[in-house]
């Protein structure tokens, strides 16, 4: 049996806190202004470039005014940020397996879909996916439950699975009433227990594994229930 598995992108495949921090600080210093910590960087992601930099400019006491001019060159720096992040170990290999079992894979990210499609690119993910919605791509981002849905409708018909790290990918999963597998070494700020998800995994792995296992437990739940 085949699925539609739909992924998150930072803190799921991707560890990108350190050049989003870099991004943030050389904004920060042409204003003036004491630079991001990691931790703190890891705070602010999961919600949208628009809502990392009104974070930022709030922990920096720069004016609301400075919104759009600072969300412009945030973004305009971004783009082609990628130097520092790192693919989380086995998630390339992951991909690779569960495209060759047939599954249909796409990505659902609050990344702006520029800075996303090249990062996808600069580690060479994009041939695995056959749809990548942005934080942009619709007038909604995560956790309303439109962008998830876009990007399974893209993918066909079949059961549905979706991967994130987050508070935000936990609520976007449940709204959108898909199990949600929880990657435990991304940037979620709550503890793993406090997060509703169908499995857990903090290996990738361990990923195709799961996916197989959620997908047999489907197909013999109605027989079980006749039973």
């Amino acid at each position: 049996m085949s699925a539609r598995i739909v992924f998150d992108l930072d803190g799921t495949l991707i560890d990108s806190a350190p050049d989003i921090a870099c991004v943030a600080n050389g904004l920060l210093a042409e204003e003036g202004r004491a630079p991001l910590t990691l931790p703190e960087t890891i705070g602010f992601i999961g919600e949208g470039a628009g809502v990392f930099v009104a974070r930022m400019r709030a922990a920096r006491d720069l004016p609301e005014t400075a919104q759009d001019d600072l969300l412009a060159r945030f973004v305009a720096a971004y783009e082609t940020a990628h130097d520092l992040t790192r693919l989380y170990p086995g998630a390339g290999a992951a991909l690779e397996a569960l495209g060759a079992a047939g599954h249909r894979l796409g990505l659902c990210t609050n990344k702006p879909a520029i800075p996303a499609r090249s990062v996808l690119a600069h580690f060479d993910l994009a041939r695995h996916f056959g749809v990548v919605i942005g934080g942009d791509t619709l007038a909604t981002r995560k956790p309303d439950p439109a962008p998830l849905r876009a990007a399974l409708d893209a993918l066909g018909g079949g059961p549905a699975l979706y991967v994130g790290d987050s508070e935000t990918d936990a609520a976007t999963a449940a709204a959108a009433d898909v199990p949600f597998l929880l990657f435990t070494r991304g940037y979620r700020k709550s503890a793993a227990a406090d997060l509703p998800h169908a499995a857990a995994f903090d290996d990738w792995a361990a990923l195709p594994g799961l996916v197989a296992g959620r997908l047999e437990a489907a197909r013999l739940a109605p027989r079980a229930t006749r039973a």
